[in-house]
């Protein structure tokens, strides 16, 4: 018999459906089961070995919580009998009441954490407070969907057991070294972050929507078109990145998409009609990282009178110089599509990107800077210089594509306007180690009726260098502004289409940011982990009303 290897992982929630994914150690069929009947149940499919299942349950009525538990073959296998799962409550699925109210929770950037009673070198969990209070106070408050943001995994640094696992399999000394290599240690890697206990309960119980940025594959993944071309110019990249798309689409991707998404993809469908689905999602991984218009990471989901629209700033990028753009065109038209779609039915807009939009204004500076050198405009040696500044400084945010991050101020301006405007347009974003607030303006034009922020919360557990503490502070100071405008200069630059303030932070620290909306009225808050005499905790660092 077959027995749960990881999860379950609580994804899509309506008010008469959810998704739940889990990893089994063998072929079987995986059933939810709910105590007043209701479920669902489905087989196994494979990819390189591995087993997964995607259950759908249905029959949930709205505004309940229901507990569930999962059987593989009829055994029950979820909730754990081991410690400590016996101390924690029944996983349960809380379904949407359909009234005007939503709370999410978003962040980025999670190293997993080390085993129970080891130390930790970058600081307590945020998911792990996270769990604590949940686990705590069942009935009391608890995000109704929690936004990871990217970097779930890291491909390109590996934990030391991580590193005593690869060397038994291969000769380290070879590239990649102690980076994983193949699907099979990206599995390794979902294994070592979501079997946290705390963790693994609290994706068991708390929705989730998911994006991959950088680190889920590389440092600086697509940085540039010369970038791609020296690393598909190594022994070690195509397995790599094929293997790190693969593994996304079965352990983030899937569970992004509704049912009815689910079903209706020829890739689910074509993993499922045979035994062994590694050569069909290989092939459409393959597909992916040859031509960013092969795919659609991206997706939208709606919570209430919340719409979410997601964005892939990484895999959908155009990288031939003079025609860089952080979104290819289909990409971008589907963008502004989802924005503009039945506008009176959402009062907050939630665009999701990995990569904020705005930044300390010496960065954005700097990166437009970098674009016209690379672009050529300065001749081939400035060019070699801004392309190795480039990859040295990650400048590749939405200011290193400069007429992206302009068609994105339009969008969201646009999407703020007008009678049917919603109350806030957000942008949620991490990748930067730290959080902040920023709120732009449209020198020109009118402004939205719309509040606009760019809110950016990063890391969930992981560290940040001093030095680079020190930067980001000064990057929001007048003293950086007037160093900026040199770089502009020296580039030929005019004034950018927004111009934006620092209205909050920086904050630095494992956090999560948590949005609560009610009608048109919406709620920001800022907690930090903090390691405390009783254990783990959030606490409340900020809290302000974006409108009300």
């Amino acid at each position: 018999m077959a027995g749960l290897r990881l999860g379950p992982l609580l994804r899509y929630v309506d008010g008469s459906s959810a998704t739940v994914w889990a990893e089994t150690d063998g072929p079987g069929t995986v059933e939810v089961r709910c105590p007043d009947g209701t479920g669902g149940s489905s087989g196994t499919f494979q990819v390189c070995g591995h087993h997964y299942a995607l259950v759908r349950v249905t029959g949930l009525t709205p505004g309940t919580a229901t507990p569930y538990e999962v059987h593989v073959d009829g055994e029950r296998v979820w909730p754990l009998a081991r410690e400590p799962f016996p101390s924690f409550p029944p996983s349960v699925i809380r379904t949407p009441a359909g009234d005007d109210r939503a709370r999410i929770s978003f962040g980025s950037c999670r190293w997993a954490s080390p085993p129970t009673g080891e130390p930790d070198p970058v600081g307590p969990d945020a998911l792990d407070a996270l769990a604590k209070r949940i686990a705590a106070d069942p009935e009391g408050e608890r995000p109704d969907v929690l936004l990871l943001l990217g970097d779930q995994v890291y491909a390109d640094e590996t934990s030391d057991s991580t590193k005593e696992w690869l060397a038994a399999r291969r000769d380290l000394s070879e590239p990649p070294g102690s980076q994983v290599a193949d699907y099979e240690e990206y599995t390794h890697l979902y294994y070592e972050s979501w079997l946290d206990p705390q963790v693994r309960w609290l994706l068991s119980t708390v929705p989730t929507c998911m994006i991959f940025d950088d680190h889920d594959v590389i440092d600086d993944w697509n940085t540039s078109a010369s970038w791609v071309e020296d690393m598909r110019a190594t022994s070690w990249w195509g397995d790599r990145v094929l293997s790190g798309l693969m593994s996304y689409w079965v352990y983030q991707h899937l569970g992004n998409l509704s049912p009815a998404d689910v079903e209706a993809d020829p890739v689910y469908a074509a993993v499922r009609e045979t035994p062994d689905g590694t050569g069909a999602l290989r092939d459409f991984a393959s597909r992916a990282e040859a031509d960013t218009t092969a795919v659609r990471w991206s997706y939208r989901r709606d919570f209430g009178r919340v719409r979410l629209v997601m964005v892939d700033s990484r895999a959908a990028r155009v990288l031939e110089e003079g025609r860089r753009s952080m979104l290819d065109r289909d990409e971008a038209d589907w963008l502004r599509a989802q924005v503009s779609d039945d506008r009176g039915s959402y009062d907050h807009l939630l665009v999701g990107t990995s990569l904020p939009w705005l930044l300390p204004h010496l960065i954005h500076d700097i990166e437009v800077w970098s674009s016209v050198l690379c672009r050529g405009d300065k001749g081939p040696r400035w060019a070699r210089l801004g392309e190795r500044l480039r990859r040295a400084a990650d400048l590749e945010h939405w200011s290193a594509f400069p007429d992206s991050f302009a068609e994105l101020a339009e969008v969201l301006a646009d999407a703020g306007s007008g009678s049917d405007a919603p109350a806030t347009v957000c942008v949620l974003s991490g990748d930067v180690h730290h959080a902040y607030v920023a709120e732009p303006r449209w020198p020109g034009r009118a402004e939205p009726e719309a509040r606009v922020v760019q809110l950016t919360c990063s890391p969930v557990h992981n560290s940040i260098p001093a030095s680079m503490r020190v930067g980001f502070r000064f990057g929001w100071s007048a003293a950086a502004r007037g160093l900026g405008r040199v770089f502009t200069r020296h580039g030929g630059l005019g004034e950018p289409p927004v111009h934006w303030r620092r209205t909050g932070g920086p904050w630095f620290g494992n956090q999560l940011m948590t949005l609560a909306t009610r009608g048109r009225s919406a709620v920001l808050r800022l907690e930090h982990a903090q390691e405390e005499r009783g254990g783990v905790r959030l606490r409340r660092v900020m809290e302000r009303h974006l409108s009300s």
